[in-house]
C-alpha cells in the first residue's frame, strides 16, 4: 500500500499495490459486501484472458477495482459520486453538470490510483 492515512479526513486505508490480491484485501476493509462482485470479475477476467490469450481483461479488472478503492477509500467522495449517480439514473433533471462531476471524480481517482 502506498500512503498512509492524513488524520480524520483522510483516506480509510492506504491506496493499495494494483494486484488482484492487494485490491481485495483492500475491498474487503472498505466495502465487504462487493467481495462477491470482485471475485466474480476476477473469474470472468481471468477466463476472458485465458480464451482470448489477452492480458486486457485483467487490465480492465485491476483499473476497475483499482478506481472503485480509490473512490471508496475517502466516504465522502463515495457519498458523492453515488449521489451524482443517482441524480443521473433518476433522469428527472440535467445531468450534464452530474456527468462532469462524475467524470472529475473518477479522473481523481484514476490519477490517485496511477492509472
Amino acid at each position: 500500500m502506498s500512503a498512509q492515512t492524513d488524520g480524520p479526513y483522510g483516506p480509510l486505508i492506504p491506496m493499495p499495490e494494483l494486484t488482484p490480491d492487494a485490491l481485495r484485501a483492500a475491498v474487503a476493509r472498505i466495502a465487504p459486501s462487493r467481495i462477491p462482485a470482485l471475485t466474480q470479475h476476477l473469474f470472468e477476467a481471468t477466463t476472458n484472458a485465458q480464451q482470448t490469450q489477452s492480458l486486457a481483461p485483467l487490465r480492465a479488472f485491476v483499473h476497475s477495482w483499482a478506481v472503485f478503492v480509490a473512490v471508496e477509500r475517502y466516504p465522502e467522495r463515495a457519498a458523492r459520486l453515488r449521489e451524482l449517480e443517482r441524480i443521473v439514473d433518476l433522469g428527472e433533471q440535467d445531468p450534464t453538470a452530474a456527468m462532469v462531476e462524475i467524470r472529475a471524480i473518477r479522473e481523481a481517482a484514476e490519477a490517485e490510483a496511477g492509472l
